[in-house]
């Protein structure tokens, strides 16, 4: 298959289409052969990872078709339509490299078919064209700079930034210095929360495309005569490319050498759910339409990135609509209250001034300003740590659902197990054999060289040639682990390549998920009729054998107590966790059809031969040990409340053994449940005096083969979803579709592992679909995130997805109580009361954007709680990130202590001044104290507006350091080395403000005594303790009162 050209226009070098995909390097690419038949369609989902391909590119596609057709039924006027058609258009229709003949075409490209093009061909390639990388997306900066200014609560600050310009000039009579300043740092935090809304922007798609960087992007191409696995971004046109089951393609291609019944499924370009017939020679003119092209370059139809919002943001969303409709309530409410009373009676009492920057105020009071500071460290910081760990999450929703997901549905092959298998034993006629006394037999018995001649020819793995002279272990294997393993044993007896040129293969039929088997049908050179070589499992094939090959070569009639030892061989190595494969061969007589000319029928004619009357070979038995961390890995799931499945295509007794390896069940065999427990309810079995006895009296097992599923009902269902240990086996990829499918609809949030081609549709439908990055092209394109390292990374992922909706409740709860409910009531009691605003404008917005926002983003940088891994996981469904009992112990526990709190320091010091309460109260401006002066009453005033801002200051110190646990105590969590800056930072802002006399003279603020910073210590340390108190109570009675309503 030939790479098309990516040519240098005369502007110079550039690469004119390409694909962005993502190949996981495993050992599943194979060289496709010449009239090899595969059974199976070859997915070509070649798409940029943001996009939704399936919506964003059949619209397309079919439109560029239609134009291309058109611009080929009028000739006449093709010059005029070219002028006014799309460059896509153009390029598309001028194409010939569909209706070109082979020949010439590898001549123009100075390749061969065989050899493919040389090493120096290739480097001088891509010196002068590049690497085979996609054009990157419009950045659309525009448009991102005015979501940076105005979103969330940008345009809310803009607005009041103008508004309080205008109150002081030209309403202002005369110009109030204070009211300039205030406009002058609206503004300023405003551009602020802009630039970080960039930085976050910019660092996390920095970061994101360091993690894509990871994934392994690589291809078989064929470079001087041998086949060479390199980086996908290095091929370059006139490459021969080798492509299997379940490649997406690099670049487009056309095909020179394809499977008369190889499929490819273009639905995600055009819609159309019947995958193409591949085909060698053009079936339209159309080169979007033709059958012997495959497309990789259409990646640039969807260079629109995907938009949506995640959980996270809607639950932001969700957040900053409940604050501004609150707020805007309240501006209304004292509107109303200034046009139908204040403004009649106290005309003096409030100008329209002095009104803006009250409304200004409020809404600065309900703000929590430095809350998007804090998400984008969060998002940030979780982006850095998913990296850390090799893990690639396609989306922040991926983290999100992570921290939500109660079950994760594991494949077997590759995550629980390291997919680096090896044969242990074998079984010819009725005899066992060890792996390692084979060589020494291979000579002296005919049985075995008989399965060593099947389990050459029948195996799609071939030796790379790089490593080919080197030791058997070392060798570089280019295929999946199974046949790479029966490649390696058959190696070890006798040379695989001399099996395999003896018995020229006529037609395969691949191994796939349904039926369980992979058939290659051979010609021996010493024989004249073909010869049908089928492996697959023992109970699919084991049936159909009729006969066996005995230890010295002879076929034997396979007689019931003979398939009977054959079975508890099978049974006892699948007890053990070993694979087990069964090896059968059946010679051809009298074929009707010819494999080239009438591949569909030869394929039916194959297909029903070997369903019966097969001559047993052997048996092999493979292991793959699971990873070493698999059964910690478990423990630490269990122990967070989400339960782990096994789902396999394995036989049940190898499933079994193995997830009782892994931990996945923890009973012993005879507690385990099958089908027939889910057949009646538990009270109907104890009312019939049948016991069903558990290890445990919480712990239930169950192990399902795909036939049982099949069976169940809804009520069967309810009931198989409440077990806490299941191990699925012999599935097939709808019974993992309807496992996934079922699960959600019993409101659980699933999270499904696989690696598979068949594994895709589960992967999309999952929640969380994770592959591992040894798995296929369309496993990982189909996956939320991908495992580049190790299935134990999954727990920092879901760690790190809880510790996200963690930190963000905990910055919420540290901001409302000081930055929104301590400061709306002075402009409340001011209003309302005819009190001075005991604490002005311009300090509430030092307090939101200043003094709190430094504490707030070090929150974002909290580890994980001791117990975040031993509470059970949000209901992603019905938890809100901000719920009635956040608001209740932001607003009416520590907002009410800080508020009552400050008031009293406030008042009580211009009581001992001579400026009494009952003065002030309903005074509306009429105050009257007994000697005292204008200035000296405005001098009190400021000074107690400063005390009420330190006091407020000071406490949230404190309350730092209480919200940054929910349940467990402060001294048992790790200490947080950002607090001690960020409390020093708003130490210095304070007296920045307080006591530089170029600020307290024109802002109306002033020193405070010092006496006023160490009373709201101890009101701060009796916060925290109370905090401590009720946390105690929470952990030591988790029913009782308090504890439901901790948040």
């Amino acid at each position: 298959m030939n790479e098309l050209e990516r040519q240098a226009s005369p502007r110079g070098p550039r690469i004119r289409y390409a694909a962005d995909y993502r190949e996981g390097e495993r050992g599943g690419n194979r060289l496709d052969r010449m009239r090899s038949r595969s059974r199976d369609s070859i997915s070509i989902h070649s798409t940029r990872r943001s996009i939704d391909p399936s919506i964003a590119l059949p619209p397309q596609f079919r439109t560029l078709s239609f134009s291309i057709e058109e611009g080929k039924r009028q000739q006449a006027i093709d010059e005029k339509k070219k002028a006014q058609a799309k460059p896509a258009e153009i390029e598309f229709g001028s194409m010939d490299y569909h209706t070109t003949a082979v020949d010439e075409l590898l001549s123009r490209f100075q390749t061969s078919r065989g050899s493919g093009l040389t090493g120096t061909q290739a480097a001088q390639l891509l010196k002068i064209i590049g690497q085979n990388v996609p054009t990157p997306p419009p950045s659309r900066w525009a448009r991102k700079t005015v979501t940076y200014l105005f979103g969330g609560f940008g345009s809310i600050l803009f607005v009041a930034a103008i508004l309080v310009f205008i109150a002081w000039k030209p309403l202002g009579q005369p110009p109030s210095p204070a009211n300039l300043a205030l406009a002058i740092v609206l503004l300023l935090v405003w551009v602020i929360q802009a630039s970080f809304s960039f930085w976050q922007d910019f660092s996390s798609s920095r970061v994101m495309a360091s993690i894509s960087g990871m994934l392994p992007d690589k291809c078989i191409v064929l470079r001087d005569s041998t086949q060479q696995q390199i980086d996908g971004r290095d091929i370059v046109p006139g490459d021969v490319l080798k492509i299997s089951l379940g490649n997406k393609l690099p670049a487009d291609v056309r095909f020179i050498e394809v499977s008369s019944d190889a499929r490819f499924d273009r639905s995600i370009l055009t819609g159309e759910t019947m995958p193409l017939l591949g085909s060698v020679e053009s079936t339209d003119v159309n080169y979007l339409e033709t059958a012997c092209i495959v497309f990789g370059r259409i990646a640039k139809l969807t260079s629109a990135p995907k938009g949506g919002l995640t959980p996270l943001q809607k639950e932001i969303l969700y957040f900053v609509g409940l604050i501004v409709a609150l707020m805007l309530f309240m501006i209304i409410m004292v509107i109303i209250v200034w046009a139908t009373w204040l403004r009649k009676t106290y005309p003096d009492w409030i100008t329209v001034p002095i009104l803006i920057v009250d409304c200004v105020s409020v809404a600065v009071a309900f703000i929590p300003e430095g809350l998007p500071i804090a998400v984008t460290a969060s998002l940030t910081i979780t982006a850095q740590i998913m990296k850390r760990n090799k893990v690639l999450c396609k989306s922040l929703k991926t983290v999100e659902t992570l921290g939500a997901v109660n079950v994760i549905c594991s494949d077997k092959t590759g995550t629980l197990t390291r997919n680096i298998m090896a044969v242990t034993e074998y079984l010819v006629g009725k005899e066992p054999g060890t792996a390692l006394k084979s060589a020494g037999d291979y000579d002296t018995e005919k049985g075995l060289q008989q399965l060593a001649r099947v389990a050459a020819v029948c195996n799609e793995a071939e030796f790379d040639a790089s490593t080919v002279n080197a030791q058997i272990a070392d060798r570089k294997v280019l295929g999946d682990a199974t046949d790479s393993a029966i490649l390696r044993f058959t190696e070890g007896m006798t040379k695989v390549s001399a099996l395999r040129a003896a018995n020229r293969s006529i037609f395969k039929i691949a191994f796939n998920s349904k039926n369980k088997f992979a058939i290659n049908v051979v010609q021996p050179e010493d024989e004249t009729s073909p010869l049908l070589m089928i492996k697959g499992a023992p109970d699919i094939l084991l049936p159909r054998c009729g006969s066996y090959l005995n230890k010295d070569g002879f076929v034997e009639r396979l007689e019931n107590h003979d398939r009977r030892a054959v079975e508890s061989m099978k049974d006892f190595w699948s007890s053990q966790g070993r694979r087990v494969i069964l090896l059968a061969q059946k010679p051809l007589e009298a074929l009707q059809f010819d494999s080239a000319t009438q591949p569909r029928e030869y394929e039916l004619d194959i297909m029903g031969r070997a369903s019966t009357e097969l001559i047993l070979v052997g048996l092999i038995a493979i292991v793959d040990p699971p990873r070493a961390e698999i059964p910690e890995v478990v423990r630490i799931l269990r122990g967070a409340g989400v339960r782990v499945f096994m789902v396999t295509g394995d036989f049940k007794l190898t499933a079994a053994a193995i997830a009782a390896e892994c931990g996945i069940i923890t009973q012993s065999q005879k507690n385990i449940d099958d089908v027939t427990s889910l057949a009646f309810d538990d009270d109907y079995l104890e009312s019939a005096g049948i016991e069903k006895s558990h290890g445990s009296e919480h712990t239930h097992s169950i192990v399902l083969s795909g036939a049982d599923l099949e069976t169940l009902d809804d009520s069967q269902w309810n009931k198989l979803c409440r077990y806490e240990e299941i191990v699925f086996a012999r599935t097939t990829p709808e019974h993992k579709l309807r496992i996934v499918k079922e699960l959600q609809k019993r409101e659980l949030t699933v999270g499904m592992t696989g690696d598979g081609v068949n594994d895709a549709p589960s992967l999309k439908q999952a929640d969380v679909g994770i592959a591992m990055g040894s798995g296929s092209d369309v496993a990982l394109e189909a996956a939320d995130m991908v495992l580049l390292d190790s299935f134990a990374a999954i727990v920092e992922a879901v760690r790190y997805g809880r510790v996200v909706y963690d930190n963000l409740k905990k910055t919420i709860c540290y901001l409302l109580p000081a930055g929104s409910f301590s400061e709306f009531w002075p402009v409340i009691t001011n209003v309302v009361f005819g009190l001075p605003q005991v604490l002005s404008s311009f300090l509430m917005i030092i307090i939101c954007c200043f003094t709190d926002c430094a504490a707030a983003t070090a929150i974002a940088y909290e580890k994980p709680e001791a117990d975040v891994l031993m509470r059970p996981p949000r209901n992603a469904r019905k938890d809100r990130l901000v719920d009635w009992k956040l608001v209740l112990h932001a607003y009416g526990y520590i907002g009410m202590i800080e508020t009552v709190c400050s008031f009293a320091m406030s008042y009580w010091y211009a009581q001992r001044q001579g400026l009494t309460f009952s003065s002030l109260w309903f005074a509306f401006n009429n105050v009257t104290p007994n000697g005292l002066s204008t200035d000296e009453v405005t001098a009190i005033l400021n000074t107690a507006s400063s005390i009420y801002f330190v006091n407020l200051v000071v406490m949230q110190w404190f309350n730092l350091f209480a919200v940054r646990t929910r349940r467990l105590s402060v001294l048992n969590h790790r200490f947080n080395w950002y607090l001690p800056p960020a409390i020093v930072f708003a130490l210095l802002v304070a007296i920045l403000f307080l006591y530089v006399p170029e600020f307290y003279s024109v802002l109306g603020t002033s020193t405070v005594p010092v006496a006023n910073w160490f009373l709201p210590m101890g009101f701060g340390m009796g916060v925290l303790l109370l905090d401590e108190g009720r946390k105690w109570l929470v952990r030591r009675y988790p029913r009782s009162l308090i504890a439901k309503m901790a948040w």
